[in-house]
């Protein structure tokens, strides 16, 4: 009796207990970009980019749905927070919120090539009028500049991972257009890597170097002075030569004002991300493809305002030159 009383015992099993999950139709689109950055229909939009990596081939009741696994992870980007809070939020675990943000980050990374592209032909003239009217910087099709993202300590090569800020992160670069969209991103690198090594290394400078874009990036004074990437005069000695810094700082401040943007719409970039290198790179990319989707689909942030509109001597004709001070020189000489 005794026997079977134990053996009755060890069978009994806790009561599963299922949380309430949330639902779209629960708030507002003002609501819903409060929590997850996009609107209803946004959301939908996303959904079915991402959905049929998201669907799970199990026989297991209760499973977490596309839907929820997306704003579980949206709601993560959009506030930094810990997992486990953001389970309190979603009727998730802390172990199901983790693997919800890495799949979706997963998908985004997936679809980057659709979203996360350099001006095609047609687009070129059209993106160096914008910076043009912006700068009176002639030529630009983008501005390039590095930005740090927080990481914890990794266990391997954690020394490599302290920047010069004596913190851990990896160094991000990206170019942006003249309307805060990213161009190319490069989320690959640990944090003591300097800028100029990481666009040296970068497939987008092997196509510039062959002459594939039709344009000029502009950077700082971290970059070398290439024949397609002009940084400013470290030591300018006429008018002339501060009107070209002062015209290439107009045109590079909107890379800052970029990363400003996408920090401020995901702030889970400006807070850091409590998650090794490779992970990290992961949600960094996936929150580059929802800032872009963002901003193709006119989702609302601060007003970045309006700028004048000059004269248009936006696409230039460029002399022949091995180095990048030739080119520098002659605009110098010939537009300021």
């Amino acid at each position: 009796m005794a026997l079977s009383r134990r053996v009755h015992l060890r069978r009994r099993r806790d009561k599963r207990v299922f949380r309430k999950r949330f639902s779209l139709d629960d708030m507002d689109d003002g609501e819903l970009r409060k929590r997850y950055r996009f609107s209803k229909a946004s959301i939908l939009y996303i959904l079915a980019i991402v959905e049929r990596f998201l669907i799970r081939s199990t026989r297991r009741s209760q499973s977490v749905p596309p839907m929820l696994q997306l704003l579980t992870a949206l709601r993560f980007f959009a506030t930094g927070s810990f997992m486990r809070l953001v389970g309190d939020s979603t009727g998730l675990s802390e172990s199901s919120v983790s693997r919800c943000v890495i799949r979706v980050a997963k998908a985004l990374v997936s679809a980057a090539k659709d979203f996360i592209r350099m001006p095609s032909a047609s687009q070129t003239r059209i993106t160096k009028e914008k910076f043009y009217r912006i700068s009176k910087f002639p030529n630009v099709i983008g501005a390039v500049d590095c930005t740090h993202v927080k990481i914890q300590a990794p266990t391997n090569n954690e020394s490599d991972f302290v920047n010069r800020k004596g913190f851990h992160s990896i160094n991000v670069q990206m170019v942006c257009d003249a309307e805060f969209k990213f161009l190319n991103c490069v989320a690959e690198w640990p944090g003591c890597t300097h800028d100029a090594r990481v666009f040296r290394n970068s497939k987008l400078c092997e196509s510039l170097e062959n002459g594939q874009y039709d344009g000029l990036l502009v950077g700082d004074s971290a970059y070398p002075c290439r024949p397609f990437l002009m940084t400013p005069f470290n030591q300018p000695s006429d008018e002339k030569e501060r009107k070209f810094n002062s015209a290439l700082c107009r045109a590079r401040v909107l890379i800052e004002q970029s990363f400003g943007i996408l920090k401020r719409r995901f702030p889970c970039l400006q807070v850091g991300l409590r998650m090794l290198p490779e992970r990290a790179a992961l949600v960094t990319m996936a929150c580059v493809v929802l800032h872009n989707i963002a901003m193709q689909r006119d989702e609302p942030l601060d007003d970045t305002g309006e700028v004048d509109i000059g004269n248009d001597a936006s696409n230039v004709s460029l002399p022949e030159h091995n180095d990048g001070s030739g080119i520098r020189q002659h605009l110098c000489q010939n537009f300021f």
